[in-house]
C-alpha cells in the first residue's frame, strides 16, 4: 500500500500539543514526514522536554496513523525539545530575585582553600566602610565558617527585628560592617554536617530574611570551589561580579582557573571583576628592601593576563595579617602600614571595575551603584 503524506498529515492535525492547545500540525511541531513503502518517518519538535509528554506524543501519532492512515504500518517517531535563544536562555537560567535596597553583590570565591580568601573579604569590607560605604558581609562558606573569628563577633547572635510586619534577623555590625553567617547559629566546636539542599536553606534564609537595610556593597564570602553552594548563591541572586583570590603557586592558579571558568560559563554568566594574589612575596622587618617570593612570582597576575580578566592587586604575606584575623581585628584598620596600603589599592580597583561593569549595562537596582560615590573612592 502507498501512504499519502496528505492524509498523515490530515491524521496528525487530530492530536493535540499538550499544554499548547493547537494540533501537531498547526502549532509546527512537526518538522518532517518521511514515507517509504509501508514505513512512515515522523519528525516532532516540542518546547517541554517532559518525558512523560513526550512518550505520549509518541504513542497518540502512532495510534492515529494506524486508525486513520494504515494500521499495519510502520511508525517511527523521532521528537527532539526545541532549545530556548541563548538570550532568552541567559535571561531564565540565572537572574534570581534582588534584594531591595541593596545596589552590588560581589562573590568572592576561590577554586582552592586556604588561600585567604575570608582574610581578604574581612579587608576589603573594613576598607570599603572607612571609605564611607555602605557595606555588609554574607558568610556563606557553610561548611568552615570564619568571619565572625575575623570580626570578633563569634559569640554574637543575631536579634530579631520587624520589618514591615514581618520577622526579620537584624545582622550582627562590627567595623561598620553588617554580618550573617551560620558560625553565630551553631556551637565553636560544632561541625555541620548538612547535604546540599539543607545548607541551601539556611543561605537563602540569611539572605532573604534578614534587615540587611541600605548597602552600597554585600559581599558574599563563598566557600572553595565549584559546588552546590556556589550554584544555589547564583540561582538566588543576580550577581553583580566575583573576584576570585589565589596564591601566585601552580595548585592554586590551576584550581583558580576552574573557578573563573565556573562564573563564565553561558549559563552563569556572572562577570569577574578580577583576580587577587594574596601571598605574594615575604620581606622581613630586619631586610625590608628585600622580596622573597615563597610561593612563586606573580603566578596570578600572569593568569590573570592569559585569561584576559583585570588584575586587581597583590598582598604580600605579612604575620600581621594572620595575627589580625586571629583577634578578630582585620589588617586593614592599621594605619600607615603596608597592609593598609595593599588592601586600599585593592579596594579601589573592587570599586573602579564594579562602576565599569555597570556602566556597560543597563541601569537596574540590582546593580546600580553611584557612579559618583565610586569615582569619589577611586580618588581617594
Amino acid at each position: 500500500m502507498k501512504l499519502e503524506k496528505p492524509k498523515i498529515f490530515e491524521a496528525l492535525k487530530k492530536i493535540t500539543v499538550a499544554g499548547e492547545g493547537q494540533n501537531l500540525v498547526d502549532s509546527g511541531a512537526v518538522q518532517n514526514v518521511m514515507t517509504f513503502a509501508d514505513e512512515v518517518i515522523v519528525d516532532v519538535v516540542l518546547k517541554t522536554p517532559a518525558l512523560h509528554i513526550k512518550k505520549r506524543t509518541e504513542v497518540d501519532i502512532i495510534k492515529i496513523i494506524h486508525s486513520e492512515v494504515y494500521e499495519k504500518a510502520k511508525v517511527k517517531v523521532n521528537i527532539a525539545v526545541a532549545a530556548p535563544p541563548k538570550e532568552e536562555a541567559a535571561k531564565n537560567v540565572i537572574k534570581g530575585k534582588p534584594i531591595p535596597g541593596i545596589k552590588n553583590i560581589v562573590a568572592i570565591a576561590s577554586g582552592k582553600g586556604g588561600v585567604g580568601k575570608s582574610t581578604v573579604t574581612s579587608n576589603i569590607a573594613v576598607t570599603l566602610a572607612e571609605m564611607g560605604f555602605k557595606v555588609g558581609v554574607l558568610d556563606a562558606d557553610i561548611y568552615g565558617p570564619s568571619i565572625p573569628v575575623m570580626f570578633d563577633v563569634e559569640r554574637e547572635r543575631p536579634l530579631s527585628v520587624k520589618v514591615d510586619g514581618a520577622s526579620k534577623m537584624k545582622p550582627i555590625e562590627s567595623y561598620g560592617v553588617k554580618i550573617l553567617s551560620i558560625g553565630f547559629f551553631t556551637q565553636l566546636n560544632q561541625a555541620v554536617v548538612w547535604r546540599g539542599p539543607m545548607a541551601a536553606k539556611a543561605l537563602n534564609q540569611m539572605i532573604f530574611d534578614a534587615a540587611w537595610g541600605e548597602l552600597d556593597f554585600l559581599l558574599l564570602d563563598l566557600p572553595p570551589g565549584t559546588g552546590d553552594i556556589h550554584l544555589s548563591i547564583m540561582q538566588s541572586l543576580p550577581i553583580t561580579g566575583a573576584v576570585i583570590v589565589s596564591t601566585p603557586q601552580l595548585v592554586a592558579l590551576a584550581d583558580a582557573r576552574k573557578g573563573i571558568s565556573m562564573f563564565q560559563q553561558d549559563s552563569i554568566a556572572v562577570p569577574v571583576l578580577g583576580i587577587i594574589e594574596n601571598m605574594a612575596y615575604f620581606t622581613p622587618e630586619e631586610l625590608p628592601d628585600h622580596k622573597y617570593y615563597i610561593f612563586g612570582k606573580e603566578g596570578a597576575k600572569h593568569l590573570s593576563e592569559d585569561l584576559e580578566v583585570p588584575f586587581l592587586g597583590e598582598i604580600p604575606l605579612v604575620q600581621g595579617i594572620r595575627e589580625a584575623g586571629d583577634v578578630g581585628r582585620p589588617a586593614a584598620l592599621q594605619t600607615s602600614s603596608v597592609v593598609q596600603e595593599a588592601f586600599t589599592a585593592i579596594t579601589k580597583e573592587v570599586v573602579r571595575e564594579v562602576v565599569n561593569r555597570n556602566d556597560m549595562l543597563p541601569p537596574t537596582e540590582a546593580i546600580k551603584i553611584t557612579t559618583m560615590a565610586g569615582c569619589a573612592a577611586v580618588k581617594k
